[in-house]
């Protein structure tokens, strides 16, 4: 859900937005005082149009001021968006964790996987029965994340209608290539690019009311996705809406499958025949397991498509 909305500023401005994971934080923070007040389902709709609005006011009066001089400008300027916006984060509403509970629909499970020796594998919607579980292995899916998957896959999917198959997609892909002609068509570019910045901070306001109300709303939850962020937009491609999808599963998969693998270097070793020193130089990373270095994995797979495919996988821009 965040790969996507950086992906949208990127593709159609050429702005890498450092502050895109302080915007999911803010979104995860006015969702949480506006469902103190209303309940979760509408701070859903008014914490994304909050933080879209609160992008586009910056987009207006700081970003387009910068554009002129250049990529490292709106870097920077960015960056120290983000700082700006975790310490307003920690002067309104403080450093501790703050309750942000999701709705009691949530608030369950979505489904059970029941094991049993007799009957086998079954799947029961919701909670399963006590009595069933009592002499089989049961194990639930949250409903937040079944939840959070059906809206990233929904936000992906109106993403490519809307560029794809709709006259103002295509006047927002040619506001970027072609500026002048789409200026001279009647189409003002800078406002344009305003609405396309405030789109995907709504984007991260979004993703930031389901992570907070799924997680953990506290200062630290925007530095705890900035830089997976960032792998997956460039593992996938700059620019790509398919890439960051892709991307998104992939880092996924590489950040928890390895988990379930206590084995080592020295086990494969062991099981070939190979006999490794102890006083070897390399027997401090050899004896490292999967699950040990599972947390670099991501950062790996980074570095190798940048050396094999800067563009990424599913990349289209040459920035």
């Amino acid at each position: 859900m965040l790969s996507a909305g950086l992906t949208l500023i990127f593709s159609m401005m050429g702005v890498l937005n450092f502050a895109h994971a302080g915007f999911y934080m803010l979104g995860a923070y006015v969702g949480y005082a506006t469902s103190r007040i209303v309940g979760f389902w509408p701070a859903l709709a008014v914490a994304p149009v909050v933080v879209g609005g609160l992008g586009a006011v910056f987009e207006r009066a700081c970003l387009r001021r910068v554009h002129r001089f250049g990529n490292v400008a709106e870097l920077l300027v960015t960056f120290g968006l983000s700082y700006l916006i975790l310490e307003l984060v920690q002067v309104v509403w403080g450093r501790a964790p703050v309750a942000f509970d999701p709705p009691a629909v949530l608030a369950q499970p979505a489904f059970t996987l029941v094991q049993s020796t007799t009957t086998g594998l079954s799947l029961v919607f919701g909670h399963a029965d006590a009595a069933a579980c009592a002499h089989a292995v049961c194990t639930t899916f949250p409903a937040t994340r079944a939840f959070m998957m059906g809206v990233a896959l929904l936000m992906l999917l109106a993403l490519w209608l809307l560029l794809k198959h709709t006259r103002v997609g295509l006047v927002i892909q040619a506001a970027l290539t072609h500026p002048e002609m789409v200026e001279a068509l009647g189409h003002d570019v800078p406002r344009v690019f305003m609405l396309v910045f405030g789109a995907g901070c709504a984007l991260a306001g979004l993703a930031g009311v389901i992570g907070g109300a799924t997680f953990v709303t506290e200062p630290a939850m925007a530095a705890a996705v900035g830089s997976i962020l960032f792998v997956v937009v460039v593992v996938g491609g700059t620019g790509s809406l398919v890439g960051a999808f892709v991307a998104s599963l992939l880092i996924g998969l590489l950040q928890t499958v390895p988990l379930t693998v206590d084995k080592s270097l020295v086990n494969v070793a062991a099981a070939v025949g190979w006999t490794v020193s102890t006083d070897s130089v390399a027997w401090p990373l050899m004896k490292l397991t999967l699950a040990q270095v599972a947390p670099i994995l991501p950062y790996l797979l980074l570095v190798l498509v940048l050396i094999v495919r800067p563009r990424g996988l599913f990349g289209t821009r040459d920035d």
